[in-house]
């Protein structure tokens, strides 16, 4: 059985709601977020970004900004995601500080945030675009550097194009973050693995009570590390882009990039910050993988 439990966020008097939504099933959705021309924009900075992910045909990493490259059917390059590209995409910076932003995890995980996701995700229709069932959780390494995750820690996601089952949407399993670390297999990467009903068997879940996350351009969703969600492949007929930032209470965290101080942004600073590239000073690059 699929569900769907979108929640439309549409005015102040709604954050109760709001808030009420996320800390019971582990994820809401804000509504007609960013407008259509803000899409429009964001959508013409994330071709650019395809387009240097092309002319470099092989996965490229120069610091923490990385090209994740693969070989499509036909054998030619396709871009499955970018790490940081804000670091020189100026639109996708403004996006990832935007105050809105910043007031809609306010009451969540307060106003002094650090940064340590970044990126954008594509599915070409057709590929195998799919993520495994896993948990964000899994990917807070080293797990010193980051406490109280559950409290501390929300990610979002932006929908650039529509987020349907058919162009490979997220699935969520509402409620699933109320018990924390399941310890899910890691021992393959989420990315370009398809979902297995057996993952959630493992954990004591069931696929029966996934959910389509449905989202149109604009909408914004955020989620609990300790959510369990995957996506499947897109079988659609467009491209599907989806921009994600992931914030974190500054004192709970000794690693990313400061996005806001008291709520309003906070630039970048002299030279990159240790996220999760363990190489950052030693080997920063350029280089190709």
């Amino acid at each position: 059985m699929v569900r769907s439990q979108p929640l439309r966020l549409v005015a102040p008097t709604a954050a109760q709601d709001y808030l009420a939504h996320y800390r019971r099933d582990g994820y809401a959705i804000v509504r007609t977020f960013f407008s259509a021309d803000e899409i429009a924009g964001i959508a013409e900075a994330t071709d650019q970004l395809y387009a240097e992910g092309l002319n470099h045909r092989r996965s490229f990493r120069h610091g923490n900004l990385f090209y994740n490259v693969a070989s499509g059917a036909d054998g030619e390059p396709l871009v499955r995601m970018v790490q940081w590209p804000s670091y020189h995409q100026p639109l996708l910076n403004r996006v990832r500080l935007d105050e809105r932003i910043a007031e809609v995890l306010e009451p969540l995980v307060g106003g002094n945030l650090k940064q340590i996701i970044n990126q954008v995700h594509w599915k070409a229709p057709g590929s195998l675009g799919d993520f495994a069932w896993h948990q964000d959780s899994k990917s807070r390494r080293p797990s010193s550097a980051f406490r109280n995750l559950a409290a501390s820690y929300v990610q979002t996601g932006l929908a650039i194009d529509p987020q349907t089952p058919e162009s490979g949407c997220l699935r969520f399993i509402p409620g699933s973050h109320q018990r924390g670390d399941l310890q899910m297999d890691c021992s393959t990467h989420s990315l370009g693995t398809a979902m297995k009903d057996s993952a959630l068997d493992a954990v004591g879940l069931s696929a029966s009570d996934a959910i389509d996350l449905l989202l149109e351009p604009g909408d914004l969703a955020i989620w609990s590390p300790y959510l369990v969600h995957g996506s499947g492949t897109n079988r659609s007929e467009h491209k599907r882009r989806f921009y994600i930032n992931g914030y974190v209470r500054a004192e709970d965290c000794d690693r990313g990039e400061w996005a806001f101080r008291n709520g309003r942004p906070a630039p970048f600073g002299p030279r990159p910050a240790l996220i999760h590239y363990e190489e950052l000073r030693e080997r920063p690059g350029p280089y190709y993988i």
